[in-house]
């Protein structure tokens, strides 16, 4: 037994030696570090933990950013909606006054043409358009409640419209002007050539009766020359979109400048104007009157 001791563990001298080297390692080891040792261990221990502590340290700054970027979101969320409940709430208010407007802008512009033309003048609604079949017109609101009568003249401020063609006792209709059964009496502001227009549908007409000899370009205005009492001289009827010649007069396709199918209120000229209206005169400012013997 003795000998299988001695076989397989150390011997008394192997101990010994052990002994002592462990004894020189910490000898050593208290040497390097100095008599306050846990002041270096704690050292390392912080070197070592520098690390976890930088991990835990932006974990903990993601968490944080996370949730302020959680609660931005959702704020801005929130801002978001309630923006577009204020936007879908300006729309409906702008579809709701968007035609009042256009009434306010429409009433401006014909007060502005009532002016220019001193007649008397009354306002009237478009409440339904015909124009698309065959001999159509426009249907106003008013008719022999407002004193209307048949052959009265239509205006607005881009041009003339047409002439009452039926007035009934609340309601009337418009004869457009490019009507093929309308004609109204036009001159041309250049050459002063007196002819009938005729119209061809679509808001294009045709002057009739204008001389081969005459010289007319296409651009030129066409105004109403009043010999057919409905109209008086000088209103804007359109301009020259082609000129052609035949065998015995000219072909002379016009645009009428009245954009017929997007008319909402109209002008109505009294029955039988003047041939011709002059604007509303205006005196001229008198200068004060120096007296004698001043400078």
């Amino acid at each position: 037994m003795a000998l299988r001791a001695a076989k397989w563990g150390w011997s008394r001298t192997g101990w010994q030696r052990l002994l002592v080297l462990l004894l020189w390692l910490g000898h050593g080891t208290w040497v390097l570090l100095g008599p306050h040792p846990g002041r270096h261990w704690a050292r390392a221990a912080d070197v070592l933990s520098k690390p976890g502590q930088g991990l835990a340290s932006r974990w903990t700054q993601w968490r944080a950013a996370r949730r302020v970027s959680a609660r931005s979101f959702a704020e801005t969320q929130a801002e978001n909606e309630r923006l577009r409940a204020e936007l879908a709430q300006l729309r409906t208010q702008m579809a709701q006054e968007a035609p009042r407007l256009m009434e306010a802008d429409e009433a401006v512009r014909l007060l502005g043409l009532k002016r220019q033309v001193p007649l008397d003048l009354k306002g009237a609604r478009v409440i339904f358009s015909t124009r698309p079949a065959a001999f159509g017109g426009l249907i106003l609101d008013r008719g022999q409640d407002l004193g209307l009568v048949a052959d009265q003249g239509v205006l607005v401020p881009e041009g003339i419209v047409g002439r009452l063609w039926s007035v009934g006792p609340t309601q009337s209709k418009i004869l457009p002007a490019d009507a093929p059964n309308a004609s109204v009496a036009v001159m041309l502001m250049r050459s002063r050539a007196t002819g009938v227009l005729q119209g061809l549908g679509s808001g294009r007409a045709l002057i009739r009766y204008i001389s081969n000899q005459e010289v007319v370009q296409v651009g030129e205005a066409v105004l109403t020359s009043g010999l057919d009492r409905v109209f008086p001289r000088g209103l804007l009827v359109g301009y020259v979109a082609e000129v052609a010649r035949g065998d015995l007069e000219l072909k002379v396709q016009v645009n009428l400048s009245a954009p017929l199918d997007r008319i909402s209120t109209v002008l109505l000229l009294p029955a039988q104007p003047p041939l011709e209206v002059q604007p509303p005169f205006v005196a001229p400012e008198q200068k004060p009157q120096r007296k004698r013997g001043t400078p």
